[in-house]
């Protein structure tokens, strides 16, 4: 027992002793540790302090501007233009964070661009408002980090720049370069063949070579003893009004876009083709009341009128009062007229409810309604139902999609010409339209 207990004694004093040496060997280690941690301390002060007089020894290292387009076109891709100048004689890092309108909701926006000395970067991304109004861009951000990457400096320019959307004015000039150079047809702009003899007479004169030998008048002929022939010209100055309903059934958004929106974009660009075909364009919106009527007109400053008019278009949400159509155009449009009237119907009693207005408009004028296919339906119509309840939502889907085919040959019955579109198309079949009216004498 004594040996054992003299055993653990010994045990016990060697651990002593080992911790004390652990204590001394650590203390010793430590202690070299702290110079070394000092030491790379300072080392890395030097290299901040390096990269510190580096970024800011130059006043200026850094231009940069936005290029921002004058208006933008609602419902298009707008490109926004960065132009940087890396005035530094190095290349440099840069983190460029544009604040870009809060309507767009992009609250990352990030480009990262490695940009050698003394050379200039162009930067481009698009953007797509989907409405109208005034865009304000923020603070145009770019931070710079030189190679060693410790510290960062931030340049700031362009900051609180408005830009104005306006209705899709690049829609329009699409669709005029197209007509002048014939390749409507590319984006679904029909070929129609003129038909009968709709041409208004203009003069007589000499016949000529080339002359179609139909048009000979032979009674001009024998009085001046030489061929004459009579000369037409195309039918002009017919007016066309395009009405906006600005109602709460126009607030249905496809695409980021409402369907107001949509028959804003169209009204615009079918006003500038009617115009180039010698025709007036006049508009006019309703809800409630009837506002921004702008009479059928030719004039050079046509169009810009049409700008500003659908620029400052709004909505009360209210429900459309068809009846005060009725009486203001009855009012304020005395010339028969073609009227394309946009707005939308979902059910078969929604229109029956109207339909007495639209059929004494008729009377007066060549009415046009257009209305809109829903899209979000048809994709519940093709899609594979997988249970019961996808099948009473298809079987609902098809029943709403048959009614509007039930408008359009109730409207067809009493005389007024239809067009049923998906808001993206209503452009494209808008211009059909009127393209085979002109073409088939109607209007």
């Amino acid at each position: 027992m004594k040996i054992l207990k003299s055993l653990y004694i010994n045990q016990l004093f060697f651990n002593i002793l080992l911790g004390i040496g652990g204590v001394f060997f650590i203390s010793f280690f430590v202690q070299w540790l702290f110079y070394i941690a000092i030491a790379l301390l300072i080392v890395f002060l030097l290299i901040t302090f390096a990269d510190i007089f580096i970024l800011f020894s130059v006043k200026t290292g850094l231009e940069a501007d936005h290029q921002l387009p004058e208006r933008f076109s609602n419902g298009d891709d707008n490109t926004v233009v960065i132009h940087i100048s890396n005035l530094y004689p190095f290349t440099v890092k840069l983190s460029v964070i544009d604040e870009v309108p809060f309507q767009f909701q992009n609250r990352n926006f990030l480009h990262s661009i490695n940009l050698s000395g003394n050379n200039k970067h162009e930067t481009k991304y698009l953007l797509r408002p989907t409405e109208r109004g005034e865009y304000q861009f923020g603070r145009l951000n770019i931070y710079v980090q030189s190679s060693i990457c410790l510290i960062s400096r931030r340049y700031v320019f362009s900051e609180n720049v408005i830009v104005q959307t306006y209705p899709s004015f690049i829609q329009l000039r699409k669709y005029d370069m197209l007509a002048f150079s014939n390749r409507l047809t590319e984006y679904g702009i029909k070929r129609i063949r003129r038909i009968g003899h709709t041409m208004e007479f203009e003069q007589i004169k000499e016949y000529v070579q080339g002359d179609d030998i139909r048009t000979i008048n032979w009674k001009a002929s024998s009085k001046r003893n030489q061929l004459m022939v009579n000369q037409f010209q195309d039918e002009k100055s017919q007016p066309v009004y395009q009405i906006i309903d600005t109602g709460r059934t126009m607030q249905m958004s496809f695409h980021g876009l409402s369907l107001l929106d949509y028959s804003i974009n169209s009204t615009l660009a079918l006003a500038n083709i009617i115009l180039k075909k010698q025709d007036k364009a006049g508009m006019l919106t309703f809800s409630k009341k009837v506002d921004n009527l702008l009479a059928a007109e030719r004039r050079s400053g046509q169009m810009e009128k049409f700008m500003e008019k659908l620029y400052n278009i709004k909505t009360d949400f209210s429900e459309s009062d068809f009846s005060r159509l009725y009486v203001d155009i009855k009012q304020s449009i005395k010339q028969r007229s073609v009227i394309l009237l946009y707005t939308n119907f979902e059910t078969i009693d929604g229109l029956r409810r109207q339909l007495l207005f639209l059929k004494n408009i008729a009377k007066s004028h060549f009415l046009i309604v257009i209305f809109f296919d829903n899209t979000e339906l048809n994709k519940i119509i093709f899609k594979s139902s997988v249970n019961i309840q996808e099948v009473y939502d298809k079987v609902i889907a098809e029943k709403f999609a048959f009614e509007k085919k039930l408008i359009v040959s109730e409207l067809e019955k009493h005389g007024i010409q239809t067009i049923l579109t998906q808001p993206e198309n209503l452009t494209i079949n808008s211009i059909n339209k009127y393209i085979e009216l002109k073409a088939k004498g109607v209007i």
